[in-house]
């Protein structure tokens, strides 16, 4: 019980974070998203569309971001997949619903979505992240049907009382389920509430703690590539 508060404490100040620093590091749309360099080769495209988690906020570069490390895995094995981060921090549920539209200008095979903490932290009805996750997701299919999609789950902290915790954290097996998603539990799994793993601000992942996260992508999303 003591490990999931922990767990569940960070991401709601993961949330907070992120919501301070919206301001400061949210950029135009065209500077929000960037294409990992991998080989020419690569023809089909991965879209990571979250968060700060998504985006690195923090590291000494992009590339020390969970996307780019799975890019690192791609290439290794020869896959013919380039890895777009599109990570926004501060992002929440609302706002991807409106920001996806103009990422889907350009063709995607594979679409990873990580949002909702910041709802969370609001307060926001599950029933309202849900719906807003919900037509991310129908966008997407709309507009490429062939695209496979995974999802990264999250959670908020117990303080925010056991039914909204529960009902919260339900959102994403749910849509997964619904949508036919591949889905990561829980994006921030072994990284979390460990202060080694962790940036000064105690939320955010260190370079070490986005190798976790990469993992704990990757043993998913391999499976679907």
């Amino acid at each position: 019980m003591k490990s999931l508060i922990m767990t569940a404490i960070a991401v709601f100040l993961l949330a907070s974070c992120n919501n301070s620093n919206s301001t400061q590091n949210s950029e135009s749309k065209t500077d929000s998203t960037s294409t990992i360099d991998t080989p020419l080769t690569n023809e089909k495209k991965i879209l990571f569309f979250g968060n700060s988690l998504t985006a690195g906020l923090g590291l000494a570069d992009q590339s020390e971001a969970f996307p780019a490390l799975i890019q690192q895995k791609i290439d290794s094995l020869g896959l013919p997949y380039t890895c777009i981060n599109a990570g926004l921090s501060g992002e929440t549920s609302a706002g991807g619903k409106d920001r996806i539209e103009w990422l889907l200008k350009d063709s995607i095979d594979v679409f990873v979505l990580e949002l909702g903490a910041n709802d969370g932290l609001r307060g926001i009805s599950p029933e309202s992240t849900f719906q807003n996750l919900n037509e991310i997701v129908n966008k997407v299919k709309a507009a490429y049907p062939n695209c496979k999609l995974v999802l990264a789950g999250m959670m908020v902290p117990p303080s925010m009382g056991d039914q909204y915790f529960k009902d919260f954290s339900a959102i994403f097996p749910k849509l997964a389920k619904e949508q036919n998603m591949t889905l990561v539990p829980f994006l921030l799994d072994k990284v979390a509430g460990i202060q080694n793993l962790n940036q000064a601000d105690g939320v955010h992942p260190t370079k070490e703690g986005q190798h976790i996260l990469a993992e704990n992508v990757w043993a998913h999303l391999k499976a679907v590539l």
